[in-house]
């Protein structure tokens, strides 16, 4: 009876690690993307409109300038991407903190140096030694 229902149970992993696993990450990746949404963020919605934020209304919408004096109420969970960040002001102790992207103050960022830009034509390091 085992050896009968081992399939079964191969086919419910594999669906697991390939599709819902993955699907499962990808709705928290935008889930935190759209909470951390702040004015000046540039974005594009699902219709495929692309605008800045001027305010974030609520936890549910945002207020989206497409053109100048054109301002529109969207969804947040209809922000498909955000395009441009802007710069978090400092708060009370949070010791200048750095979005997520930040290289670190690396030069060079992600691609400058070491084998990632070796690998994809980042800045070569200097050996003058």
């Amino acid at each position: 009876m085992f050896t009968s229902l081992l399939p079964i149970f191969l086919i419910i992993i594999v669906f697991y690690f390939l599709l819902i696993r993955p699907q499962q990450k990808k709705v928290k990746q935008h889930r935190e993307m759209v909470s951390a949404l702040r004015r000046g963020d540039k974005i594009v919605t699902a219709g495929g409109l692309i605008g800045t934020v001027t305010k974030v209304v609520n936890e549910a919408e945002a207020m989206v300038e497409l053109a100048e004096g054109v301002r529109v109420r969207v969804m947040r969970h209809t922000i498909q991407d955000v395009l441009s960040k802007t710069e978090a002001a400092p708060g009370k102790g949070d010791g200048g903190a750095r979005p997520a992207n930040d290289p670190g103050g690396r030069p060079g960022g992600l691609l400058g140096g070491g084998l990632l830009g070796s690998l994809f034509g980042g800045k070569k390091p200097d050996n003058k030694s």
